[in-house]
């Protein structure tokens, strides 16, 4: 049995679900989420308390609990609270703007790259070198970050490009000049 599918789901104030067999809906302040669960779990509702459970000791159910029980949570945070990634530009004369809800980077290239936002998603710029994705569903959030540095990855030398917050570049010994 999982143990992260054994956790029980505490639902905020505000937050509603609506399960239709393996159809759950999930409505609060931060927008309106829906998602299929795949067979071999079922979910039930106790006032503010949701469970996932396995059907039955398959090892398809098994792997599929704790998955289940995840997206799930993921969903009741997200339109409870929201989910944010936030990406740092290093290098010079890198940087970020919004225009409308499109953001442009200007990453070392000869023209600006400009992403549009799906719908759900919203771009942020602070200080024109630090990017923040946020919405209410963390899959598109993360695709959308992953989008946006997949424009200039950092590089190893001088660690130039766009990276996470907080994410650890390796770095590399350059050549070394003659004597």
């Amino acid at each position: 049995m999982s143990r992260i599918g054994k956790n029980p789901i505490p639902l905020p104030d505000k937050v509603s679900v609506e399960i239709n067999g393996l159809a759950v809906k999930v409505k609060g302040p931060k927008g309106e989420l829906s998602r299929l669960l795949p067979e071999g779990v079922v979910i039930t509702q106790a006032e503010n308390i949701l469970t996932v459970a396995a059907v039955d000791a398959t090892r398809r159910s098994r792997e599929r609990h704790g998955l289940c029980r995840t997206l799930v949570a993921n969903m009741v945070e997200g339109v409870s609270k929201g989910f944010t990634r936030k990406l740092e530009i290093i290098g010079v004369g890198y940087r970020a703007a919004v225009k409308g809800k499109t953001l442009v980077v200007n990453a070392g290239y000869s023209h600006q790259v400009e992403i549009e936002p799906p719908s759900g998603v919203t771009f942020a710029v602070e200080n024109n070198t630090q990017v923040m994705v946020s919405g209410a569903d963390k899959e598109i959030v993360g695709n959308e970050a992953a989008k946006v540095r997949a424009i200039r990855p950092p590089e190893p030398y001088k660690g130039k490009g766009i990276k996470y917050e907080g994410e650890r570049i390796l770095r590399k010994a350059g050549k070394t000049g003659k004597k």
